[in-house]
């Protein structure tokens, strides 16, 4: 014998920690005019729990560990341009306020950085003798 459905199901995370619920369709159908203008309403009220997240830390240990292990036929070079939007700077640890953003760096030689004017990546990839720029725009992934 099967046991149908549960009408809604109440979830959980691996520690137990309730996240949400889930309510069945059939439920939904009959109580959907009641509770829709509920959680409208609870969706526009301010609240400290839904905040715009902060973006991660720029990984400035990853980029010293890279200048720490240097080897390459040239000395680093800070300049970055924006090929997007036109921005540009001879140093971009020195810029205040910052037009780039360190998003990465690795012990291969690569860097990628946000434009702060316009979002666009900018990718430095660093071979033994010479250096290769990339600038991709920014694309919503909403």
């Amino acid at each position: 014998m099967t046991t149908p459905p549960a009408p809604f199901i109440e979830l959980h995370d691996a520690s137990q920690t309730f996240v949400g619920v889930f309510i069945g369709p059939e439920l939904w159908a009959r109580t959907k005019d009641a509770i829709l203008p509920i959680l409208e309403a609870a969706g526009q009220e301010p609240t400290d729990a839904v905040s715009p997240a902060a973006p991660p830390a720029e990984p400035l240990a990853d980029f010293e560990t890279l200048l720490a292990y240097w080897d390459f036929a040239y000395p680093p070079a800070y300049d970055l341009a924006c090929a997007q939007c036109g921005a540009k700077t001879e140093d971009w640890r020195k810029d205040e306020p910052r037009k780039f953003r360190l998003t990465s760096a690795n012990l291969g030689g690569q860097t990628s950085f946000c434009c702060l004017a316009c979002r666009s990546k900018i990718i430095k990839r660093h071979f033994k003798k010479h250096v290769s720029v990339d600038c991709l725009p920014f694309v919503d992934k909403s």
